[in-house]
């Protein structure tokens, strides 16, 4: 019994470790409203409405916001930490993003950078997205483990 809790332990540290967060100026999505996002905006969050989740600090622009979002964190969190889907996909490379350029799918936050003429939104857009996606979500698995 004593070997499964202390394997048990162990699991759940070398989960959380894994979990890298773009959290560029402090926050995650450079503190924008994740939840925000589920009604089709991109608001920038406030000060006055902030959380911790998974060792990551979230700003929301409303109150209402900040209790959704603690109802249910794993709904809102942004798919690859918050860095470029696109440049998850097809790079394996954490790229950061802009908080204006998303997407929502099947239920889950996706950014993009969209900077200098490039939006990777629209390229990811132009090819097979569930390809993206299961490259991305295999290439995330790869990154974590290498960091």
């Amino acid at each position: 019994m004593k070997k499964i809790l202390i394997l048990f332990f162990f699991g759940i540290i070398s989960t959380q470790a894994q979990t890298d967060y773009n959290t560029k100026k402090g926050f995650i999505i450079q503190g924008y409203d994740v939840v925000s996002y589920f009604e089709n905006k991109a608001e920038k969050g406030s000060k006055d409405y902030t959380v911790t989740h998974d060792g990551v600090k979230y700003k929301f622009s409303s109150k209402e916001h900040l209790e959704t979002f603690n109802k249910n964190p794993k709904r809102y969190i942004p798919q690859y930490g918050g860095y470029c889907a696109y440049a998850i996909a097809e790079k394996s490379k954490k790229v950061s993003i802009d908080p204006e350029t998303f997407e929502i799918r099947d239920g889950k936050l996706y950014l993009f950078y969209n900077s200098w003429g490039t939006n990777t939104l629209e390229l990811w857009l132009e090819k097979d997205v569930k390809g993206l996606q299961k490259k991305a979500d295999q290439n995330w698995e790869l990154i974590n483990e290498i960091d």
